[in-house]
Order: structure tokens, then sequence, then C-alpha cells
């Protein structure tokens, strides 16, 4: 079963609680509206439920996972903005056709349980928020119910803020702040997190952004050596050969994961010279992630 972990699609109710507010994150018509007097117009065809299932099917996956997408910045909105957006998300992600599947978005502990139960996988979450001093002890309540419930975290760009300000190039927020975020959050979780979270499955996307490619510069500076961690996941997305080559050469393989960032991305697969190696990334590994989400996905 060829699984996709990391895609995003906004389902009707969704797009409708966005256009229903009345300052950023907003969306105008297909204008989305950004903190900071950022904008963008998106492609109506991106989030064409029809279409997406047929991109799906194209691709040859069995299983696809969305979110809202945490660089939106919707968890630092009031508590009554998070909770309505994350109603209006879930009401529409998880009436989704096959093969959708949703991840929740941070909208506290009691809401995050009732998400799980009714049918969301796991939760997205912004990788700031993890690198941040003091991060896991905020996270904490969160992070116990998806321990509890053995359902995987999945660590995701917070707003760029103003490090997209405009007249950068439309590649710098994906490029500079994300990878820098994701970088921060890798290593805030290998110091401390899976310690403090033995059972929580994790899932970081873009690779980490490289993070574990930095654990010779760690142990230069003082640090111990990187172990391997088969609950703490890398997903591809946005990159290709090299650097996936790059990483298995610090992880190994079992820990790699295929995702997409469709429709930011186009889905690309490493040319790693075997079958069972592209077998591991898109369909066992991912299956291991997912392993305590009911209707379990089989390798």
């Amino acid at each position: 079963m060829p699984i996709d972990l990391h895609q995003h699609l906004w389902p009707a109710p969704f797009l409708a609680a966005l256009r229903e507010r009345r300052r950023p994150p907003r969306l105008v018509g297909w204008r989305l509206e950004l903190p900071g007097e950022r904008s963008c117009e998106i492609d109506p065809g991106n989030h064409d439920v029809a279409a997406r299932v047929a991109l799906a099917a194209a691709d040859g996956d069995d299983l696809v996972c969305v979110a809202p997408s945490a660089g939106l910045g919707l968890d630092r909105l009031s508590e009554g903005e998070v909770s309505e957006l994350s109603a209006a998300w879930l009401e529409g992600a998880l009436a989704l056709p096959a093969p959708f599947r949703a991840w929740a978005m941070p909208a506290g502990p009691d809401a995050l349980a009732r998400a799980l139960a009714g049918g969301a996988i796991g939760l997205e979450l912004g990788a700031d928020l993890l690198a941040a001093p003091g991060g896991l002890d905020m996270l904490a309540p969160m992070l116990r119910v998806l321990e509890e419930a053995r359902r995987p975290l999945l660590v995701h760009p917070g707003p760029a803020g103003t490090a997209d300000a405009p007249g950068r190039p439309g590649w710098w927020a994906p490029v500079v702040p994300y990878v820098a975020q994701l970088h921060a959050a890798w290593w805030a979780w290998a110091e401390g997190g899976r310690e403090r979270f033995p059972d929580l499955p994790v899932c970081f996307v873009a690779l980490a952004g490289l993070g574990p490619l930095h654990g010779e510069r760690r142990r230069a500076r003082g640090g111990g050596p990187l172990t391997v961690d088969p609950l703490t996941f890398l997903e591809t997305s946005s990159y290709g050969t090299q650097a996936v080559d790059a990483v298995i050469r610090v992880l190994g393989i079992d820990v790699l994961c295929h995702g997409s960032d469709r429709p930011y991305a186009a889905p690309t697969l490493p040319r790693l010279g075997s079958d069972a190696a592209l077998h591991g990334i898109r369909t066992a590994n991912p299956a291991r992630l997912l392993a305590h989400v009911p209707q379990e996905v089989s390798a």
C-alpha cells in the first residue's frame, strides 16, 4: 500500500471558514491573505477533491494523509478562532473520500482526543513551536494524548513570519526559514523529546531540514553521538536522491518515508537503485508510523 504522508487539501467547510474571517489569515475569493500584508493567489484546482483523487491514483498512492498546513499559523489565533477553524477542518477533511485521511490541527488536548476518536490519524504541529524554549512543556498535554493512543505527530514548518517579507523570491520561505525551523525542531526533539515521550511516533517533514546531517558538528562541539530512533521518522518532500541518500547514510533507510507536499511540490521518488528501498520508503516505513491508526495500514 503506497502512502504519501504529507499533502495539503482544503475541503469546502474549511475554505468557507477561511472566507468568513475578517482578518488574516483568511481567504478573499481565492487570494490567501497572511499577517504582515502578505498574500498569494490559490489555484482552485489544487483543492478540487475529484481532481486530487485522480492525481493520487496517477501517483499510485493508496493512502494520502492531508493537513491544513501549520505554515498558516492558525493555531496562534485566539482560542475561539482556533476551535472554529479546527472544527471546520475536521468536518471537511474527515469526510474526504479515499484515499485521503486527515491530520488534526492543534486545538488543545480535549479537542485532539475527540479528533482522534473521530478518525484523525494524528496531529500536524508547527516546527517552531516544538523548537521554542519550553516548547515541550507547552505542548506536553497534546503530546501525551498522542502518546497514549500511539498516534503520530507530524512536525511541519510554522509561519515564516518576517522572513517571508514582500520582495523575497517565492522559494525563500521554503528554503530558508522553513528549513531552519525543522532543523531546530529535530535537535530539540533529539535533545529531550524522545526521553520524555518514549512511545510517541514522530515524523518530520522535508528530512527534518537536514538536521541529522549535523551530527558530526554536534559531536565536535561536545554533544553525544546521534542514535537512530525507530519511532522518529523523516519524510522526503521537496528533496531528491542526493539529500535522501545522505540522510540514509546517517540514519539508515528504515525511518525514511515518502511525502510530497502536494500541491506545493510535485511528488518525486529518489533513485536508490533498489525496489526494496522504494518499498520501504513508500509502504513499509510509513505503515510502521501509522501502525496504531484504526484500519491499520498493512506493509
